[in-house]
């Protein structure tokens, strides 16, 4: 169990300084480059354990594993990283980080208007609270960096529907979360190479600027990868994209997923801290209020998680006691009519 909570510990840390890693190498590489290189910097580190898991299983993966892939690929790397990326790029890191990590409340709607999974009450509390915190972060009638937070919330409501379609994608083709994880961002980091080709050509390039999406035209993929940026990249990569997702997995074997998820629980309060202590930005009070509201609403989530998780094995006790008494009586009475008639 050790181990479990040092592997948690590692996650949060490494999930919580993601938006300051990457709004630190900002000012050298353009956004979606930067986006390309960290997913399949993050899919090579994960690819030894997809293999390990996939082995295990007996599994091989076919054409129809890699169409979920280029699906899931598509939702997350090249629509809502992306905007993650862009909205880094426009607003603080801390106020980004905050309202990325309400994603898991967009995954509960979409599991029930696509899945139609039932929601719990104390998902439904959570919904409430965490959406009452968004709107305090947001602040509406004083808004000072809209698209930032246009940017940062679509991406969470996209990382919540790429939540649902792997979830309901790795359930139905029979892999883990880990080799989701891992082929996805080989999909996603390809799918976007593709498209940076695209950008390069000459006719794309002076539509896109012309258009005023410069960030999007003639987009760089080796530029200032060198050694100048090498621990950068390589914190961004291994540690962050790779690393933080490879200990998350490890950290959900050792334990139960309710408690493995305390890595995103924990994420909304430590990343402004972070930011504040790193890269000196300011926190507004009624960000703060925010904070601790989204705070309280995971612990809704959490606490209601654990109760469930708690029923359901006293559920599954209950009822293998159940079945072993019966099986009992049956064995009892069997004997019974044996003796009868020796």
């Amino acid at each position: 169990m050790k181990k479990a909570y040092l592997y948690i510990a590692i996650s949060t840390l490494m999930f919580s300084s993601m938006e300051i890693a990457l709004k630190m190498a900002g000012s050298a590489f353009n956004p979606i480059q930067l986006n390309l290189i960290r997913f399949f910097i993050g899919a090579v580190v994960l690819l030894p354990f997809a293999v390990m898991a996939l082995k295990q299983a007996g599994r091989k993966l076919v054409a129809a594993d890699w169409r979920l892939f280029a699906i899931t690929g598509l939702v997350c790397v090249i629509v809502s990283m992306s905007l993650y990326q862009l909205a880094i790029t426009v607003d603080q890191a801390s106020t980004v980080a905050v309202l990325f990590s309400c994603n898991p409340v967009f995954a509960l709607l979409f599991s029930y208007l696509i899945l139609h999974e039932r929601l719990g009450r104390a998902n439904l509390i959570s919904v409430v609270i965490s959406v009452i915190g968004l709107l305090i972060i947001v602040n509406p009638a004083h808004l000072t960096n809209g698209l930032g937070l246009v940017l940062a919330i679509s991406s969470a409501i996209t990382f919540g529907l790429y939540s649902i379609i792997s979830r309901y994608g790795s359930v139905k083709r029979g892999l883990n979360g880990l080799t989701m994880t891992c082929f996805t961002f080989f999909a996603g980091a390809f799918e976007l190479l593709i498209l940076a080709w695209l950008t390069k050509i000459p006719a794309v390039a002076s539509g896109l600027t012309a258009m005023g999406l410069r960030q999007f035209a003639a987009i760089p993929i080796l530029v200032n990868v060198n050694m100048t940026y090498f621990w950068l990249l390589f914190f961004i990569g291994v540690c962050v994209t790779g690393g933080g997702f490879a200990f998350y997995f490890l950290a959900m074997e050792k334990t139960d997923v309710s408690t493995a998820s305390l890595v995103f629980f924990i994420k909304p309060g430590l990343a402004p801290i972070l930011a504040a202590i790193i890269l000196h930005e300011k926190i507004v009070p009624t960000t703060i209020v925010g904070i601790i509201v989204i705070l309280i609403g995971s612990v809704v989530t959490f606490v209601g998680n654990r109760f469930r998780e708690r029923a359901s094995t006293m559920g599954q006790a209950t009822k293998q006691a159940e079945v072993k008494a019966v099986h009992e009586r049956v064995a009892s009475h069997s004997n019974a009519i044996s003796e009868q008639e020796d």
